[in-house]
């Protein structure tokens, strides 16, 4: 994925964990790939964000990115107000939000019941799909966003840094934003 990451970094879309590190292997948080998403839609606007979770406080260096994602239908929350901006975001938590980013980017990205289970039963961990990310997971393997790793999707795993990166890359290709 190194050339994902250069590419997207080039466009200030990722960054590093430091001024000499990405850690492409390591989990990606949720405030993290808000903030990516944001940044690759061209939504970021510092200052601009407004409080949209309890748990996200303005001094908080993703603030305005989660605020903004939030506004624009690409993120949820959890129960109580929550977002859990600390928690690393699993495959298909990712795969949600990157639907919400296709359509936000003019994309196709409705996948019916009957299309998600053709797509979803060709990968052996398909059927570990939750119920409220099967759409979600076939319309991104639909517009080859994802394409799995030797027949499985692993849907409830975490998504790396790396691979976060490739998957935006994609999407903006996809969506001809790049």
């Amino acid at each position: 994925a190194r050339d994902d990451v250069d590419d997207m970094a080039s466009r200030l879309i990722v960054g590093g964990v430091d001024k000499d590190s990405f850690a492409p292997d390591r989990d990606i948080t949720r405030a993290e790939f808000a903030v990516v998403i944001v940044k690759a839609l061209g939504l970021f606007r510092p200052g601009e964000g407004k409080a949209a979770f309890s748990d996200v406080d303005k001094a908080d260096w993703y603030y305005d990115a989660v605020s903004i994602a939030y506004e624009n239908g690409l993120i949820a929350g959890y129960g109580k107000n929550m977002f859990r901006p600390e928690a690393r975001i699993t495959r298909e938590e990712a795969m949600v939000i990157l639907t919400r980013a296709m359509r936000l980017a003019g994309l196709n990205a409705n996948a019916s019941g009957e299309e998600a289970g053709k797509l979803l039963e060709k990968y052996g961990d398909g059927s570990d799909v939750s119920s409220w990310a099967k759409e979600a997971v076939a319309a991104c393997l639909r517009n080859e966003l994802v394409s799995g790793y030797n027949g499985l999707l692993t849907p409830r795993e975490n998504i790396t840094r790396a691979e976060s990166a490739s998957v935006v890359k994609r999407l903006l290709k996809k969506a001809l934003l790049i």
